[in-house]
């Protein structure tokens, strides 16, 4: 089971903080999934700019977020990234979000580096491992996939495509993914925090594309896709519960 890495004792750290807004909330006042994704991803393209890297090209492999209290609406939040491991053409980042309220969220990103020109996966330049590799402390990571794919048969639901999905690098933004995540937990009242939720970005959205998102309930587990209309699996998600100890 994928476990957090602890925040690092040396090596760089980027902190940052925020407020729970209107927009950001369910109707019941807690902050939203795709509005927490947003925080990360937001916070994380701060630190890159803070060290001078923003001309550097990613994109999100995959996505853990664990979440043990969900923040309120107005709280104050408190945030810190860091590099936790490095691969050959990708890296590790996590984000610990705290409100004095209580609220608790620890994710864990893997971003692909891309080269610029030809916008296929390279190695970073070297000036990335003299400003980020102190706070991995060597640890790897690999950019394997591990939910599977939707299963033949799937019972599709229609999710539309917005023109609002789609962001600056003209791609459908890491957000829309916990959008998705948010209206299954919306059907299924018993299923809140403490929660895991595991998502996967398996291949880009077009625009005009039509999708269509399929569940499967198990238990505890709740597996999820998003596939479109040529039968390929762009989107999959888990939701279930995290682990009892989420530490190295």
């Amino acid at each position: 089971m994928f476990q957090m890495a602890k925040c690092p004792v040396g090596g760089r750290t980027f902190a940052g903080s925020r407020r729970v807004r209107l927009g950001d909330c369910s109707p019941g006042g807690r902050l939203r999934l795709d509005a927490a994704a947003r925080y990360l991803q937001d916070l994380s393209d701060d630190d890159t700019r803070d060290a001078g890297l923003a001309q550097m090209t990613w994109v999100v492999r995959r996505t853990v977020i664990d979440v043990l209290q969900f923040p309120t609406y107005l709280e104050p939040l408190e945030m810190v990234t860091w590099c936790s491991a490095i691969g050959s053409r990708w890296a590790e980042r996590r984000v610990d979000v705290a409100s004095a309220g209580g609220g608790a969220i620890s994710s864990a990103t893997l971003w692909v580096h891309l080269d610029a020109t030809t916008l296929r996966p390279a190695p970073p330049a070297e000036v990335f491992g003299r400003v980020f590799a102190s706070s991995a402390a060597g640890r790897s990571v690999s950019s394997r996939l591990t939910l599977d794919p939707a299963p033949e048969g799937l019972a599709l639901a229609p999710w539309p495509v917005r023109f609002a999905d789609f962001d600056v690098m003209n791609h459908i933004n890491n957000a829309l993914a916990f959008a998705v995540v948010e209206e299954v937990l919306a059907g299924r009242r018993d299923l809140r925090a403490p929660l895991r939720v595991e998502v996967e970005y398996r291949s880009s959205i077009d625009r005009g594309v039509s999708l269509g998102l399929g569940v499967i309930d198990r238990g505890d587990t709740h597996d999820g896709w998003l596939v479109d209309d040529q039968g390929r699996c762009p989107l999959a998600f888990r939701i279930g519960r995290p682990p009892r100890l989420a530490v190295e």
